[in-house]
C-alpha cells in the first residue's frame, strides 16, 4: 500500500552521488508468517519489481522484538496492536490506511507529510486543548513561545529524512532534492505557530513546507501536496485524508487516544 518507486529513486540518486556510502533507505519485510511462505513472498516481491532483500518471518511470534536488532527507524503495519507495541518500545511507528481513491504520486520525489502535536512533538499542547479548551491553549503557547516542545514519536524519523536531504544539499542539489517534507497542522500560525517553528529550529531541523490550517480540514491541502504518506495522531484527520485519496498513517500516541477510546 506504500509507493516504493520514490524511495528507490532516492536510493539511486544517493548511490550516484555517494557510491561508497551505504546510508540509504533499507526496507525490511516483517511478518509473523512461517518461513514456509517465504518462497511465495519472494515471488510476489519479484513480480512487482520491488527492491526488498531483507525479510523477517517469525512463525507466529510478534516481530516487534526484532525491530531494535534491525535498527528500525520507522515501522509501518496494518496491525494497530503491533504498532502500539512498537510505540511503547520507543520505535517510530504508525498504522497504515489505504486511500479510498487512486491518485498519481511522484516517482521522482518522496513527499512525507506530518501532523505536529503528538507526532513530531509531544502531546503537551493537545493536553491543554482537551482539558482546558482553545483559549487556554492559545495563552499557554504564547507564554511558552520560546520554550521548545518535547519530542514526539516521529521526531527521529523527520531527523533521518533531514540527514538524507543534507547529503543532497552538500552536492549543491538543494533545488533538485528528491525528498520533501511537510508540516500540516491544525494550529493557527498567528496564535500558536511560532512555538512550533522555534522548536524545529532549536533541534536543528528544517521542514520544507509548513501549513498552518487554523482548524480547517487537512484533506484538501493533502490533495494539493500528494504526499506518499501522511502521519497524524487523530483518526478524524486520517479518515478525511483517506476519502480524498491520501495514504495516511495513524500514530497511536498521546492524549487524543484516551479521548478516542472513551467515545
Amino acid at each position: 500500500i506504500f509507493n516504493l518507486q520514490a524511495l528507490e529513486h532516492v536510493n539511486a540518486r544517493l548511490l550516484e552521488l555517494y557510491p561508497d556510502d551505504e546510508e540509504r533507505f533499507d526496507i525490511v519485510l516483517m511478518t509473523n508468517n512461517h518461513a514456509q511462505v517465504g518462497v511465495r513472498l519472494i515471488n510476489s516481491i519479484n513480480h512487482y519489481g520491488l527492491t526488498i532483500e531483507r525479510f523477517c518471518m517469525t512463525g507466529g511470534e510478534s516481530p516487534i522484538g526484532y525491530l531494535t536488532a534491525y535498527l528500525t527507524n520507522l515501522y509501518l503495519s496494518a496491525d494497530s496492536e503491533k504498532v502500539q507495541e512498537a510505540i511503547e518500545a520507543g520505535i517510530a511507528s504508525a498504522t497504515m490506511f489505504t486511500a479510498n481513491k487512486d491518485v498519481a504520486y511522484s516517482d521522482t520525489q518522496l513527499r512525507v507529510a506530518f501532523d505536529g502535536d503528538a507526532v513530531i512533538f509531544s502531546d503537551e499542547s493537545e493536553q491543554i486543548v482537551k482539558e482546558h479548551g482553545l483559549d487556554r491553549f492559545f495563552e499557554h503557547e504564547q507564554l511558552n513561545e520560546n520554550k521548545p516542545l518535547a519530542q514526539g514519536p516521529l521526531k527521529g524519523f523527520l531527523e533521518d529524512l533531514g540527514k538524507l536531504q543534507k547529503k543532497f544539499y552538500a552536492k549543491n542539489e538543494r533545488l533538485n532534492c528528491p525528498i520533501r517534507t511537510y508540516l500540516v497542522t491544525a494550529r493557527s500560525a498567528a496564535s500558536s505557530g511560532a512555538r512550533v517553528l522555534k522548536t524545529l529550529r532549536s533541534w536543528g531541523l528544517e521542514i520544507d513546507e509548513a501549513l498552518f490550517l487554523a482548524g480547517a480540514p487537512k484533506g484538501p491541502i493533502l490533495v494539493k501536496i500528494r504526499p506518499h504518506i501522511f502521519f497524524d495522531d487523530q483518526m478524524f484527520h486520517i479518515e478525511g485524508a483517506q476519502k480524498l485519496g491520501t495514504i495516511a498513517a495513524h500514530v497511536p500516541y498521546g492524549v487524543a487516544q484516551k479521548y478516542r477510546k472513551s467515545t
